[in-house]
């Protein structure tokens, strides 16, 4: 669910955002800006989740397994 929220920025920060973030996505660069600030857990709960998947961390391992040998056989 989303929620609106009102800020007041100088005039020059509003139309710099304008020109380089564009008209409709100001709010998606704002939030990207202050999610880890507000929400700095979210990214370690990921990753226990993920490495809680078994399934998941064997196909893993397998594949890094499996490519270790890739980077000796190359030339430069």
């Amino acid at each position: 669910m989303q929620k609106k929220l009102t800020i007041t920025v100088d005039e020059k920060v509003y139309a710099g955002l304008q020109k380089v973030i564009g008209r409709g996505h100001i709010s998606e660069f704002i939030e990207s800006l202050v999610r880890p600030h507000v929400l700095p857990r979210e990214i370690e709960y990921g990753y226990k989740a993920m490495a809680a998947d078994k399934v998941r961390e064997a196909e893993a391992e397998e594949w890094i397994e499996g490519t270790l040998g890739d980077g000796a056989d190359e030339t430069r």
